[in-house]
């Protein structure tokens, strides 16, 4: 490249060309276009906002909420949501791979406790009207949200799906077997993580339920507000329709 101690030509071309480079590598993309995610199948605007997407079965990826952090326990919708009684209660959730030939899937399973009077909810339960927020260890925000499903009624530890009955509607007493069994869709996963690593801990091994992740879920209809309304022996105008649980809230007060 150097001859007599001057550069040559090709050399000056050389040197010309870096900065070209670096300025062109620098320069903001004067017109953002969107890009999708690789293995999430999620289109991404270039400020990086997500959009709610419809999900099979009429359900929808509330993906507009990634990250958000809080508040967890949604507001009231009306009288009677905290009460003891009737409660959900969350009481496993995680994923499971069937096999090579089939997908993994995520699924929650809950528990309702109706207090002294036998809550019956009408079948399909909570169509359309379950709700599942995921959120991630040390403030990380929701990782999985999905609004519009619906809980299939299974008995106990076997997961076996119960048969509707002639009535139309499952019975659920203090000490029945009948469980609830809801499915998060992988397409309600946030972009960044996928439905295998949502319910992992960080550290993975860890005594501290800080360094685990969170969930609520939720359940409406208005049987639930019925139910509500006997147990309180008051009118049904402003009581709440919706079961609420959720597996740990930092800083929890009067909940």
């Amino acid at each position: 490249m150097f001859r007599t101690g001057r550069l040559s030509p090709r050399s000056w071309l050389l040197l010309g060309v870096v900065p070209v480079l670096l300025l062109a590598l620098l320069y903001p993309y004067p017109y953002p276009a969107p890009w999708r995610e690789a293995g999430q199948g999620r289109l991404l605007s270039a400020l990086g906002e997500l959009k709610d997407t419809a999900l099979p079965g009429g359900a929808t990826a509330a993906l507009s909420g990634c990250g958000a952090t809080g508040p967890v326990r949604p507001e009231p919708r009306g009288e009677g949501e905290r009460d003891a009684l009737p409660q959900l209660v969350i009481s496993s959730y995680g994923y499971y791979d069937p096999g090579p030939r089939k997908s993994p899937r995520f699924t929650i399973t809950a528990n309702i406790a109706p207090g002294d009077r036998t809550l019956t909810l009408p079948a399909p339960v909570g169509e359309q009207r379950v709700t599942v927020d995921m959120y991630g260890p040390h403030g990380e925000g929701r990782t999985a949200s999905a609004r519009g499903l619906t809980a299939d009624v299974v008995v106990g530890i076997t997961g076996k799906r119960v048969k509707t009955p002639k009535s139309g509607q499952f019975r659920f007493t203090s000490n029945g077997s009948l469980t609830l069994q809801v499915e998060l869709p992988a397409g309600a996963v946030c972009p960044g993580h996928t439905i295998t690593d949502i319910s992992r801990c960080s550290p993975e091994r860890t005594n501290n339920v800080d360094d685990c992740p969170f969930m609520v879920l939720t359940l409406s209809d208005p049987a639930i507000r019925a139910h509500r309304a006997k147990e309180r022996s008051e009118s049904p105008a402003a009581i709440s329709d919706r079961l609420v649980a959720v597996t740990y809230e930092p800083n929890a007060t009067d909940v």
